[in-house]
């Protein structure tokens, strides 16, 4: 049988990371009252930490940055295997025209 995984909104996390950062609790304290594991605790804090603009974006929602660095990759990954298969094709008609 699979467990569901839970779903926790934006607004919960950033209130139980407040329970951290501003009124003292220890990690351990504030995730054991919530009813959540410490280290999820310790990650969603290290989320709002890192980008306080945008923190927990959501199901597949990425920052424009990481969507622009990864259409990047992509097309870095292309463009290299168009250099080989014209490394290649050169190669070949040389060795041909021999």
């Amino acid at each position: 049988m699979t467990k569901k995984r839970k779903n926790y909104s934006k607004q919960f996390k950033i209130d139980a990371v407040k329970l951290i950062t501003e009124q003292g609790y220890k990690v351990t304290e504030a995730a054991r009252s919530l009813g959540i594991h410490d280290g999820i605790l310790r990650r969603w804090k290290m989320q709002l930490e890192s980008d306080e603009s945008n923190p927990f974006p959501g199901n597949g929602k990425m920052s424009p940055e990481k969507e622009e660095l990864i259409k990047l990759r992509k097309e870095n990954k292309r463009l290299k295997m168009e250099k080989e298969i014209l490394k290649k094709a050169a190669a070949f008609f040389a060795k041909e025209s021999m």
